[in-house]
């Protein structure tokens, strides 16, 4: 793979899983030194940080088991990823969690924990992370937000809230960092094919008593025109055009990949 991002680091958060780790093996393929951060079974992130580690020509990759909730903790892991890899030239904000919930039924700790994780997260790293991007005069801020940051569904209260919170913080950055040669966009995926989400196909199924086929294209993707799963690497090839050469107009962005859901 051409080494587009050699010489070049970056912290992925939520990166042991998922489409982290999808973005954290595309950065480490092309040259980029990489500090994953998430949560998991001690061998599930072993495994990841083999295999990104073995990307990058290294045993295994830096990690941080930072909890994202905790503005302290967020600082802190941006200060252990200049200790490991020298700098953070590219951040990407991807951790998030869910909670589905009628608003007037919602519990006050799960939708404290989704803002805090899905938003304040990322404008405690960025805030973290930004000054060290300006003193070597040179960054990228990438924020995976969701089309339910531009469009809203029912009972997915703070969710939408804090996707469309992200998508509001990332202009408000762009415009700060504008004319600098940093960058801040957002990447709005629809549904993607994660263990996660494909585990939510077969209660579908068995709720409707419909096959799992049905239950994919009708109730999970009903909003997705494409009636097809985003894969982990189209994101991570976007979020790798965002972070390489050419991407440097690119700023303040809320880019859908949704299979043309935000078209509908």
């Amino acid at each position: 793979m051409e080494q587009t991002l050699a010489g070049r680091t970056a912290l992925i958060t939520g990166s042991t899983s998922g489409i982290g780790h999808g973005i954290a093996l595309l950065y480490a393929q092309a040259g980029a030194k990489v500090m994953l951060n998430g949560f998991g079974k001690p061998e599930e992130i072993a495994k990841a940080r083999a295999e990104i580690g073995a990307a990058m020509g290294m045993a295994e990759a830096p990690y941080s088991a930072a909890d994202l909730s905790k503005p302290d903790s967020v600082r802190q892991m941006v200060k252990d990823a200049v200790a490991a890899l020298g700098s953070v030239d590219i951040l990407v904000n991807n951790a998030g969690i869910q909670f589905v919930a009628p608003i007037d039924e919602f519990p006050d700790d799960k939708f404290d924990a989704i803002i805090a994780i899905n938003f304040a997260s990322n404008v405690h790293a960025i805030t973290a992370a930004l000054p060290g991007m300006k003193a070597r005069n040179w960054g990228r801020i990438i924020n995976i937000a969701s089309a339910h940051g531009l469009v809203a569904s029912p009972e997915k209260v703070a969710y939408v809230s804090a996707k469309h919170a992200v998508v509001g913080m990332t202009k408000t950055v762009a415009l700060e960092v504008a004319k600098l040669p940093i960058t801040c966009n957002a990447i709005c995926p629809g549904f993607v094919r994660t263990p996660l989400a494909e585990a939510q196909v077969g209660p579908l199924a068995k709720a409707h008593n419909v096959s799992e086929q049905v239950a994919l294209e009708d109730f999970l993707l009903e909003k997705q025109p494409s009636k097809r799963w985003i894969e982990v690497d189209e994101v991570a090839r976007m979020a790798l055009y965002l972070a390489g050469p050419g991407s440097g107009g690119v700023n303040g962005a809320a880019l859908s990949i949704d299979g043309g859901w935000l078209a509908a």
